[in-house]
């Protein structure tokens, strides 16, 4: 392993092609057999400081139309604390299904989960078949994996019946020194960024492209009002980008003044800081307070000048779903993905089906909106959102950051890389960025 970073930190990535691959490696894992370790536990209380194991592994076989790569950076998204916390299904029902699958998919069913859904790295190797790749080739990675036998997904690869999330319903994934991806997994490393910066859109920008860009989500057009939950975080903090490029009108919504002034360096004016203005959406664990949606409606109409969101960007579930059913306007669309405070949603369905709104569900993206999103950043038209960056020896308190949501955007952790800064191959286009790529550090 060591020789493959020096390869790589000394610019000339084609050796790597010669060295050999190493036949074990580090990884950030769970264990199969500490998988009811949290049960009786609030998800709050489960804390991912105690699943979360750096382990030294095997280096898995690689198969036709795979690669395996070199990671330098990887990201903490929250399919990992939701692995960590075993939550809402451990990942090892997800690893013996897709074990069941094949002789060749039966390596990912083991007693531990390499996991993380993202990386910048170099490939090292590629299988039969791959011709699109080569050892050298500077790479980012998206997160689906699919096995396209099922003409169900050749119109949406999200709709093939074997669609699966890389590092969460696979094994071998990105929080590591090596892993293991579909060749069309693979997309080019933008040069203006270093390698924890590239690391980190992979899984939160495509899964915002498709979700509010995208003909599959919500279709976002120029003039669209779209209210935006968590606008300054993993998921948010791409829509914002994506509305104000977009020639949408984004009304972010934050919960500390910290987070609206980052909505601000965006370009964002429309904001509301909901712990300021006390929005509180549940009068109990039951009930929740309709007064309050419609204290909430008008305060986006005061912001927009009397007009209700067109699009609804959703993600946080339970907590705010019924508000976001009830904001949207008249044919508008409610666009939900993750569910981060609760899968169970309850809304009135009165102010859907009588004001003909439209709820779309939005599942990670194709390879193609995941390559156009990637462009967008490889253009610097879209910026990452790193604000703090771990080593992989801390990636389990990186991971309790995110679930105690003591961060801002995204958080990286490097793998391989020695330290931060590190990769940066066009500086000429980074300096035309470095304020926006720099904006959530050290937030």
């Amino acid at each position: 392993m060591k020789q493959i970073l020096e390869a790589i930190l000394s610019g000339d990535t084609t050796a790597v092609g010669e060295l050999d691959v190493p036949d074990h490696y580090r990884g950030i894992t769970v264990h199969a057999d500490e998988a009811t370790m949290f049960e009786g536990l609030g998800s709050k209380e489960k804390d991912p400081r105690k699943s979360l194991h750096l382990d030294d592994v095997p280096t898995p076989e690689l198969g036709p139309g795979e690669a395996l790569v070199a990671v330098m950076a990887s990201a903490i998204n929250y399919n990992t604390v939701w692995t960590s916390i075993f939550e809402p299904v451990s990942t090892f029902a997800f690893l013996r299904r897709y074990g069941k699958l094949s002789p060749l998919t039966a390596r990912h069913d083991l007693p531990y989960h390499v996991v993380g859904s993202d990386l910048a790295g170099v490939v090292l190797r590629t299988g039969p078949g791959v011709n699109a790749w080569k050892p050298g080739d500077e790479v980012v990675a998206h997160c689906l994996s699919v096995e396209l036998e099922s003409p169900d997904g050749h119109n949406d690869t999200m709709l093939d019946s074997e669609q699966r999330i890389w590092g969460f319903e696979t094994n071998f994934g990105g929080l590591a020194e090596l892993a293991l991806v579909k060749s069309n997994q693979l997309m080019p490393k933008p040069e203006h960024l270093t390698w924890e910066e590239a690391a980190s859109p992979g899984l939160v920008n495509s899964t915002a492209y498709r979700q509010l860009v995208s003909a599959n989500g919500a279709d976002m057009k120029q003039g669209d009002v779209v209210l935006i939950w968590g606008a300054s975080g993993g998921l948010g903090s791409y829509a914002t980008q994506f509305a104000l490029n977009g020639g949408a009108i984004p009304v972010c919504v934050v919960s500390s003044p910290e987070k609206a002034e980052i909505c601000r360096a965006m370009g964002a004016s429309l904001i509301i800081d909901r712990s300021a203005e006390g929005y509180k959406f549940w009068a109990d664990e039951t009930t929740q307070d309709q007064k309050e949606w419609k204290r909430f409606g008008a305060r986006i109409r005061e912001l927009t000048g009397g007009d209700d969101p067109d699009i609804v960007f959703e993600h946080p579930g339970r907590e705010t779903f019924g508000a976001s059913v009830y904001v949207a306007r008249r044919g508008g669309t409610i666009v939900t993905c993750a569910s981060t405070s609760g899968f169970m949603h309850e809304y009135d369905n009165r102010y859907l089906w009588m004001n003909l709104k439209r709820i779309i569900g939005s599942h990670f993206a194709n390879y193609r909106e995941a390559w156009e999103a990637n462009r967008l950043i490889a253009k610097g038209m879209v910026h990452p959102t790193v604000s703090k960056v771990y080593p992989l020896e801390d990636t389990a308190q990186a991971a309790y950051d995110v679930h105690r949501n003591l961060h801002q955007g995204k958080v990286g952790v490097l793998t391989l890389a020695p330290s931060e800064g590190l990769g940066v191959r066009n500086p000429s286009l980074r300096a035309q960025h470095e304020d926006a790529i720099n904006r959530f550090r050290n937030r």
